[in-house]
């Protein structure tokens, strides 16, 4: 395993961003009366992903990163949730729910097995 130097290497970063993308991507196709809601909300969540991953790469404190990822993982679900919307909406298909949804999902096993590595080597300190 290669030595983690940067936010930008860390696996949990890399599929939040990937998130962040495809739901970028995804909101630019939904109706213009949810630019100040729905689109809002999901933009605002899915960058929180990444950004609170790398507020708390930045803190060299593990309690202090370990809050930012929880940070992080409540935003991933939040964005599953907001695809839930989205799809009864019907502004997402079947397909296009499941398809992001696993990612999401992913991204969150992901991320719990990174807050349990912090806490682990927290705790040898």
């Amino acid at each position: 395993m290669e030595k983690i130097k940067s936010f930008e290497d860390l696996v949990c970063w890399q599929k939040g961003r990937a998130i962040r993308m495809e739901v970028s991507k995804l909101i630019k196709q939904f109706p213009v009366e949810e630019k100040f809601e729905l689109i809002s909300q999901m933009r605002r969540a899915s960058r929180s992903v990444t950004h609170n991953l790398a507020e708390g790469y930045g803190r060299f404190h593990f309690k202090e990163n370990i809050q930012f990822c929880r940070i992080s993982r409540g935003s991933l679900y939040e964005i599953k949730d907001q695809l839930i919307t989205a799809l009864d909406e019907q502004y997402i298909d079947e397909k296009t729910f499941e398809n992001l949804k696993k990612k999401v999902e992913e991204g969150i096993v992901i991320l719990n097995g990174y807050i349990n590595y912090l806490k682990k080597a927290g705790n040898s300190y």
